[in-house]
């Protein structure tokens, strides 16, 4: 009976002390949330309110900069690239002219004729012409004859053999490029040089080389 009457009273106790222990966590919690109101309520300082003034100012200074200089870099861009799709159509001109040019140096009843001698010649005066107006206007001519093939400039159509050159060697211009300022307005349309696949066939000496080894 002793035994159980102490197990009971021991049990008792327990039960008091974790009943204290919530209340008193509970006590606490509630102190927590009081005093979180009383400084979400308190009202802000002259100091605090000058602070979040001078933040709020500064952010939308910094907003308004950045606006602005998107705008100027907007301006900018439609200053420079703004006739880009006219320069562009505009290079037909050149196109046409060489085309002509072409057809009429493969016309047999005009070959080796004082017609056709000066039909070019003002065909290249008025290709010139072209040439220069667009220069002044920051559009100009790819290099690409016996320069190496730049994909950022150069559109290889095909590939010619050819033995004395190194491969990868422009030395066909299909169609020629130009840039306007520093953007491609076009790539040129080019043919590269490759190694003849019978090159060791012709060369005796490299084949016993090859055949050595």
């Amino acid at each position: 009976m002793e035994k159980e009457e102490s197990i009971k009273q021991n049990t008792d106790e327990n039960l008091n002390k974790d009943n204290q222990n919530s209340e008193e966590a509970e006590i606490n919690e509630n102190q927590d949330e009081i005093k979180e109101n009383q400084n979400l309520n308190e009202p802000e300082t002259a100091e605090e309110k000058i602070i979040k003034l001078e933040d709020k100012l500064a952010r939308t200074f910094a907003e308004m900069e950045n606006q602005r200089r998107r705008f100027e870099k907007e301006k900018e861009e439609a200053y420079e690239y703004g006739g880009f799709t006219f320069a562009k159509e505009a290079l037909n001109l050149i196109d046409n002219l060489e085309r002509s040019k072409q057809i009429l140096k493969n016309d047999e009843t005009l070959k080796n004729s004082d017609a056709l001698k000066k039909t070019l010649e003002h065909f290249d005066v008025i290709n010139k012409d072209l040439i220069s107006v667009f220069s002044k206007n920051d559009i100009k001519p790819i290099e690409s004859l016996n320069k190496k093939l730049d994909p950022n400039f150069h559109q290889a159509m095909m590939e010619i053999e050819d033995s004395e050159k190194e491969p990868g060697t422009i030395i066909q211009e299909i169609q020629k490029g130009f840039t306007i300022k520093d953007r491609l307005l076009r790539p040129s349309l080019v043919g590269v040089s490759k190694k003849p696949i019978n090159e060791d066939k012709k060369n005796p000496k490299k084949q016993e080389n090859l055949e050595n080894k």
